[in-house]
């Protein structure tokens, strides 16, 4: 795994509730998708193979996990939330928010 220092400075910003969040999902990121570069683009890391899949903020109180692709991804618990063309997102607060299993088998399904 190779980490990007903006992006490390990034989670660093964060309170120390988000970046243990932040360092979880960043693992799981690159675990699901060996070979994943990150990047800070339009203020927030991005996470690309052959293009960009996947984003990661946070704010004041929650994280967002963006995906592009969506329309990739099985949601039948209509998990995802947005209306945009090109992206959905979900949103977590908490450790429990962070579904491991599925998240990991929609970064698997978005990624190029």
């Amino acid at each position: 795994m190779k980490f990007n220092k903006e992006v490390t400075d990034y989670i660093q910003e964060a309170t120390e509730d988000q970046r243990v969040l932040l360092e979880e999902i960043r693992q799981l990121i690159h675990e699901s998708n060996p070979g994943t570069t990150e990047a800070i683009k339009w203020g927030m890391p991005v996470f690309a193979k052959n293009k960009d899949y996947t984003y990661l903020r946070y704010a004041k109180k929650h994280l967002t996990l963006g995906f592009y692709n969506f329309e990739r991804i099985e949601d039948p618990d209509k998990l995802l939330e947005g209306n945009g063309k090109t992206m959905r997102h979900i949103k977590i607060k908490k450790k429990e928010d962070i579904k491991a299993d599925l998240i990991g088998k929609w970064l698997k399904s978005i990624a190029d």
